[in-house]
């Protein structure tokens, strides 16, 4: 008999071994056909990269359960293609990822861009992420929450082009309750760059800044930090429109 469950890929920046992702696997799997197709390592700011310059593993855990040494982008597209045969899956989500992505940070979010390909591909897809992650922290409410979330989505009549991301406020040890739909807020970073010398005395370095968050009411950044959750549909499509119509309305020459 064929199963009648809606079929969810789950996938993640953070690796299988993740608590986020293995506590939102196993509630999900209380209602739904899942199918794990996670890193093996993490791939934490991976962004939207597709592995092209060597080939990529895979390591078979059981039926529905697979890693791989790629990207989450990677594996979406590796999922799609020999695990689902092509047959697209009813729903992708990223996550629950440790750490926040919102504003700016979506752009290199590993997290983020396993939706993003699930949107370019017009799959129902959705990234997950909590906010201020600490070691051991608990994970249970979030994945109970994501899973209520995906059983009322199709009432939001969301198009498929469009991906949510979720961003929870850390575990206090309560089920989660309150949400806003929000927009995209705006991080900035002071970038500072740490050079150091390795023991044959050549040089490398480490990337670091400290961010400073834009706390603009109805965003990302200011639902989360009072303690509530944010929910922000996003699309692919970089267009400002704007600035396109005045473009066509000026008289610029070359």
């Amino acid at each position: 008999m064929t199963s009648t469950k809606k079929r969810i890929l789950l996938t993640n920046d953070d690796g299988y071994h993740s608590d986020g992702i293995r506590a939102l696997c196993k509630e999900l799997e209380r209602k739904y056909e899942v199918f794990l197709v996670a890193p093996d390592r993490e791939q934490s700011a991976s962004s939207h990269s597709l592995t092209l310059n060597r080939p990529l593993r895979v390591h078979k855990i059981n039926d529905r359960t697979y890693t791989t040494d790629g990207t989450p982008t990677d594996c979406v597209m590796l999922a799609i293609h020999l695990l689902f045969n092509k047959k697209h899956p009813d729903m992708i989500i990223s996550g629950i990822n440790h750490g926040a992505n919102m504003g700016d940070d979506i752009t290199y979010s590993g997290t983020v861009a396993a939706a993003i390909e699930g949107s370019i591909l017009r799959i129902p897809s959705i990234a997950v992420s909590m906010a201020n992650h600490e070691p051991n922290m608990s994970m249970t409410y979030a994945a109970k929450w994501t899973a209520k979330f995906v059983a009322k989505y199709d009432k939001l009549e969301i198009d498929s082009a469009t991906f949510i991301n979720i961003n929870l406020p850390p575990d206090n040890g309560k089920p989660y309750a309150r949400f806003e739909f929000t927009r995209q807020g705006v991080r900035q970073y002071k970038d500072i760059i740490v050079t150091k010398r390795d023991p044959r005395g050549k040089p490398y370095f480490w990337i670091g800044g400290r961010p400073k968050w834009k706390m603009t009411k109805g965003t990302d950044f200011a639902a989360v930090h009072r303690g509530v959750i944010s929910i922000t549909p996003l699309r692919l499509n970089f267009t400002d429109t704007e600035t396109l119509e005045r473009f066509k309305l000026g008289r610029f020459e070359v």
